[in-house]
């Protein structure tokens, strides 16, 4: 009876010392805390997976008293950096930023030289930014409506006319565009690009007229007056453009898209690793500074555990897999 009383104090130490190792990175650690950490982000410097990659480094950083380093990988709408994750070190050192693309909506395209579930460790979500239907603002004009309602009604009658930019065959911007003409029946030329930037340019000239990029591409353009917000592609209104009302409230049912975003390691990483930085990600985005930082760049704060982030990922790639089928989209 003796053992069977003290256990439960035992397990209670355990746990008491486990987190002030991890507050203050001194105990021991199931993280080479003397070796750098670095996340691997599968963008170019200065986007929203950079910008948002760098808050919640610098904050874990603080946090484990570890040394954080941001990685750009871009290319091939993140596969470069999800094979190199993939194929690194399990120890907990090397991370990847995953998104929509790199684990949902590029997988689901096509076969690519990593598994979105097998060949990774979830540690966790760590946000959540809407995709929001923007529009080269002489639109309205050209169309003659007054509202976000009759613009939408418009686009979705005019055949074969207007075209949309996305951020690449494949990408969040590029799925969300084709649900949106599944549920619509609206008929646009897809032109697609290296990347949101010279997506949301060539929008905001005329060159293409509408984009589905996600709110923190899109908020200072908006901002500005050089992008017509027209709706969010979500279930609900952003924090960041209150203002405007989701496609749903327009009368546009079926179109819900939600870049979300998260921290993997690679597969066969320990356990007790992957629970330190979950236990420390979850922490940083109790934050009210990391949550002010991130809401400023047009994004939701949103923690998990590593089994919630992998079902999201197992449920987003059923989702995505369907519209490919249906849509008839091919890789390029």
């Amino acid at each position: 009876m003796k053992k069977l009383t003290r256990q439960p104090a035992v397990k209670l130490l355990s746990i008491s010392l486990a987190a002030l190792a991890l507050l203050t990175g001194q105990a021991a650690s199931a993280l080479n805390l003397d070796k750098p950490i670095t996340i691997v982000v599968p963008t170019a410097p200065g986007g929203g997976n950079d910008a948002m990659a760098r808050i919640i480094a610098t904050k874990m950083g603080v946090l484990m008293k570890a040394t954080f380093i941001v990685e750009n990988k871009a290319g091939a709408n993140g596969a470069i950096a999800a094979e190199y994750v993939a194929h690194a070190v399990p120890d907990g050192n090397t991370l990847m930023w995953g998104y929509i693309g790199t684990h949902s909506t590029s997988p689901a395209l096509q076969k690519l030289k990593y598994d979105p579930i097998n060949d990774f460790e979830p540690v966790g979500l760590t946000a959540y930014s809407p995709i929001l239907m923007v529009a080269t603002p002489a639109l309205s004009k050209t169309l003659s409506v007054k509202s976000n309602k009759e613009l939408l009604a418009a686009l979705i009658a005019t055949k074969g006319k207007y075209s949309y930019a996305s951020a690449g065959t494949g990408t969040g911007p590029h799925f969300a565009a084709e649900l949106f003409k599944l549920s619509t029946g609206a008929d646009w030329i897809h032109v697609p690009y290296k990347g949101n930037a010279p997506g949301i340019t060539d929008t905001i000239g005329g060159q293409t007229q509408v984009m589905f990029p996600s709110l923190f591409s899109a908020v200072p353009f908006v901002k500005s007056g050089r992008l017509n917000a027209i709706a969010v592609a979500g279930s609900k209104r952003s924090t960041t453009l209150p203002d405007v009302p989701t496609l749903k409230e327009l009368g546009i049912n079926g179109v819900d898209v939600t870049q979300w975003y998260g921290i993997f390691a690679p597969a066969k990483t320990p356990k007790a690793v992957i629970t330190q930085l979950n236990t420390a990600l979850n922490q940083v985005l109790r934050d009210k500074d990391t949550i002010k930082k991130i809401e400023d760049q047009g994004g939701d704060v949103e923690g998990s555990t590593p089994e919630e982030l992998k079902k999201l990922v197992a449920s987003e790639l059923v989702k995505w897999k369907r519209v490919v089928q249906q849509a008839k989209i091919t890789a390029e």
